[in-house]
């Protein structure tokens, strides 16, 4: 099973402002200053977007380019993929995700509902409440 890794949509202030991203062509091609150790294993994965305190969305990883100027370009799908919205804390840079701990894609026309926002979230499930 391929590795996923999250990352922080920090430029994004809406889903629709990131999905317009994303989409605008057949690749997403984002630039990060350092290549992940383990980005073998990362082609095929996906990479999952942070929101508001809350995993949102993903994209399939595609590849990873070194640019001339010594960063790296990751390829990403031009397809944004909403999944089951789930509490994440702020990070910077990206974290890797395993398989089993992903969340689930939504399917075709469900919608997420009314999610918690993150951050309620997350202190109710440090109190025990969810």
């Amino acid at each position: 099973m391929p590795l996923h890794m999250t990352k922080i949509a920090y430029t994004s202030k809406t889903f629709e402002v990131l999905r317009q991203w994303v989409e605008a062509g057949p690749e997403a091609l984002m630039r990060t200053r350092y290549l992940p150790k383990r980005h073998a294993e990362m082609i095929g994965g996906s990479l999952y977007w942070i929101m508001d305190h809350t995993i949102i969305a993903r994209c399939e990883i595609l590849g990873f380019e070194q640019r001339p100027d010594g960063h790296w370009t990751i390829r990403l799908e031009g397809k944004l993929i909403p999944v089951e919205p789930r509490h994440k804390r702020a990070h910077q840079g990206w974290r890797y995700l395993e398989d089993k701990n992903a969340p689930r894609d939504l399917a075709e026309g469900e919608q997420a509902g009314d999610a918690i926002p993150g951050r309620l979230h997350g202190r109710l499930t440090k109190l025990g409440l969810i």
